[in-house]
């Protein structure tokens, strides 16, 4: 059973709820994209994180579908190109995909300090 929230009530899940994910055993974790450039990647990315510019998203549909039985969380700097990810994906029939709120900025700030900054 998928720990993420009901798809119809939002888009967003937090990075507190994406922390305590990680956690579970692999293979009921949610699927972990980052929707950043390789630049942005090289300088800080979760653990476990799949790269996936969000310019790629057309390109890579099947790639993307790829475990999405346990839900999928898409992240970038601050949120707003998860969003714009995460309705892509809902657009291609992943209706468990949802972004991080505040991107890893916010998990910098709130759940593990030694996650870069920029």
């Amino acid at each position: 059973m998928s720990p993420l929230p009901d798809p119809s009530a939002t888009m967003e899940v937090s990075c507190t709820e994406v922390s305590r994910w990680a956690a579970l055993p692999e293979h009921e974790r949610p699927r972990l994209i980052d929707c950043r450039q390789p630049d942005e990647w090289d300088i800080c990315h979760l653990d476990g994180a799949h790269l996936v510019p969000l310019g790629e998203f057309p390109y890579r549909i099947e790639a993307l579908k790829e475990g999405i039985e346990r839900g999928v969380v898409v992240y970038c700097h601050h949120g707003m190109r998860s969003l714009r990810a995460t309705a892509f994906l809902r657009e291609i029939g992943v209706e468990n995909a949802f972004s991080m709120a505040g991107g890893i900025d916010a998990w910098s700030r709130t759940i593990d300090a030694e996650v870069t900054r920029y």
